[in-house]
């Protein structure tokens, strides 16, 4: 923790800050889509296209205003001829495709012998050599959309045709993609350490942090996969597969955001809501799993609901923070950060059904809130950081006082009470008064060390302690004060100073308030679950039915010493006496075992 003070909590804050907006600058910068660099590979077929089995119309635009096609078809010549080593790329997205030339089919991502995913075109990439090409004047292309909703603004988004290998592939996947994988997995990263960081910090969990970790992580993988769908293909050859992962991420981002605007929230109503919520968006996914698998509809199919659902949900939970936004200074700040990714979450949603954009709303705005709150995470920790050092301090300090006070309690009148008994001595007995100074000193000197020790010590230090000041009262009190020792037990520890108090009321209140004096016995017994420390008097007693009355008894002095055998040893003191009688006062120290050591 010593590592962790304040300037150098202030040079780390700065230093993730730093990373935070490099990070915005290279996403910045890798932020442009591979197809608009990529303008002397690019592919095109120059000639007729026609929609759905209508007119034919000449130059095939780059943004269409057709929604929701069939088969859009492509007929005519490649934009440029190619190399006999080059090999024509086509990337395919949620598409079926067909690629003719003179007539004869040189390439296609149809799967004829898929009897479950009959329906699922997935992403998918397909070399297709020069040499089936020939000359690429005769070219038809088919693209054939097996999904109701799709809308084709932007044909871009499904297909593209480039001249390259799996090696051009890769290198235009570092050149123009590489500062936005080194972003998001910054960001998985951050998830996986801010939680830890957090713990260690503050020393507890906390499970905001925790959820926010989980956010994090789980929205970098998302972000990544949504960048490289293009390019999972490499890595992943299954096409349902590759379009599977891509979705499903999806899915558990926008669990994990609701997720976290939930923990965030404080009232026991908004909570049950919340998790209402987060049940419904897991049974959710998992149906949308089941019935991928099973062949019945697939996730992307489902996706567009699956964004309507999430940002009904995320609206609901957002009002239920809006509700305690008087009571709750996180809830403004969760609201705040959070509002982005609401509502480009619902606009996301939006889109997939009426096209109106091509910039990824819901990934933007969750970027922009991920390094709102890790900004914000920061200068939280660094707060409460400062505030659990305060604390410390504070305890520290008001430990001492209780120390100061219980010895402040105990010492005074038998400081008085001893120093003038030992100047009597001085003429009458002068060596029992030089052993009487002696065993002061001791007395003193352990008194003294007690204030530095703060742990419990052996009851045989305390005991010896103990023999000191009774020599020093038997000295004051003669023949009127009997002590008797019954030790059958000393493998047990005990605060400093906390049998004291006990046997000094016993030698005071007790003893020395009857008219021949008494005995005062300390024993020590020990049973199967606990040692006892037990002091005894035959003095006057008191009634422990009535109220405590203000007779000079160190009463503030015993709440500590009682305080301090519960916080230091858990024990626990039992007092039993009754008028003319005597008193008894036991001290119970439970035995430690191996599950509350």
């Amino acid at each position: 923790m010593d590592f962790f003070h304040s300037r150098r909590m202030t040079y780390l804050s700065l230093a993730i800050l730093a990373i935070v907006f490099a990070a915005i600058i290279l996403f910045t910068a890798g932020s442009v889509d591979m197809r608009t660099d990529v303008d002397s590979r690019r592919m095109v077929i120059n000639g007729q296209y026609s929609v759905d089995g209508g007119d034919r119309q000449d130059t095939l635009p780059d943004e269409m205003a057709h929604d929701d096609f069939r088969v859009l078809t492509i007929r005519g010549e490649l934009s440029r001829s190619m190399g006999e080593q080059e090999e024509l790329v086509i990337s395919a997205n949620n598409v079926w495709f067909k690629l003719k030339s003179d007539g004869k089919v040189i390439g296609t991502n149809y799967r004829a012998d898929d009897t479950v995913f009959a329906g699922t075109p997935g992403n998918s990439l397909t070399f297709i050599p020069a040499e089936l090409i020939g000359d690429g004047r005769d070219m038809e292309l088919y693209l054939m959309n097996p999904y109701d909703m799709l809308s084709s603004a932007n044909l871009g988004d499904f297909y593209d045709m480039y001249t390259g290998s799996r090696s051009t592939i890769y290198e235009l996947l570092f050149q123009h993609k590489a500062p936005s994988i080194v972003m998001c997995l910054m960001l998985c990263f951050f998830g996986l350490f801010s939680f830890p960081i957090a713990g260690l910090v503050l020393g507890r969990i906390e499970y905001r942090y925790l959820s926010f970790a989980v956010l994090c992580f789980f929205a970098g993988v998302f972000i990544l996969t949504q960048s490289l769908s293009s390019y999972m293909p490499l890595w992943i050859h299954d096409p349902v597969k590759c379009m599977a992962f891509s979705t499903i991420t999806t899915h558990i981002c926008i669990l994990s955001s609701l997720i976290f605007i939930k923990v965030n929230l404080k009232k026991k109503s908004n909570k049950l809501i919340g998790n209402i919520i987060i049940v419904a968006a897991s049974l959710l996914t998992a149906v949308a799993l089941v019935l991928h698998y099973t062949g019945v509809s697939d996730l992307y199919a489902g996706k567009p609901f699956m964004l309507l659902f999430g940002a009904i949900c995320s609206l609901i939970l957002a009002f239920c923070t809006i509700t305690e936004i008087e009571t709750a200074r996180d809830a403004v700040v969760v609201l705040a950060t959070m509002a982005p990714v609401l509502s480009c979450l619902f606009l996301d949603a939006v889109n997939e059904f009426v096209h109106f954009t091509d910039v990824p709303l819901y990934e933007t705005a969750m970027v922009l809130t991920l390094i709102s709150q890790i900004v914000i995470l920061v200068m939280d920790l660094h707060r409460q950081y400062l505030e659990t050092l305060r604390y410390q301090q504070m305890q520290k300090e008001l430990y001492e006082a209780k120390v100061s006070l219980m010895v402040s309690q105990i010492q005074p009148h038998f400081l008085y009470n001893s120093l003038t008994s030992i100047a009597m001595m001085c003429t009458k007995d002068p060596k029992t008064a030089r052993t009487a100074t002696i065993n002061f000193a001791d007395y003193l000197r352990g008194n003294m060390n007690s204030l530095k020790q703060k742990a419990p010590v052996p009851f045989t230090q305390e005991l010896e302690h103990l023999k000191k000041y009774l020599m020093l009262e038997q000295m004051r009190f003669g023949d009127m004060l009997n002590i008797e020792y019954d030790i059958q037990a000393t493998d047990f520890l005990i605060p400093q100073l906390s049998v004291q108090p006990l046997v000094e009321n016993a030698v005071k209140h007790g003893v020395g308030m009857k008219e021949d004096g008494g005995t005062v016995t300390i024993a020590t017994r020990e049973e199967d679950d606990c040692c006892k420390v037990i002091i005894s008097d035959d003095g006057v007693g008191f009634d422990t039915s009535k109220p405590v009355k203000d007779d000079g008894r160190s009463h503030v002095g015993m709440e500590n010493v009682r305080q301090r055998l519960k916080e230091l040893c858990d024990a626990d003191v039992t007092i039993e006496s009754a008028v003319g009688e005597g008193t008894v006062a036991t001290i119970r120290i439970p035995k430690k075992t191996d599950e509350n050591s």
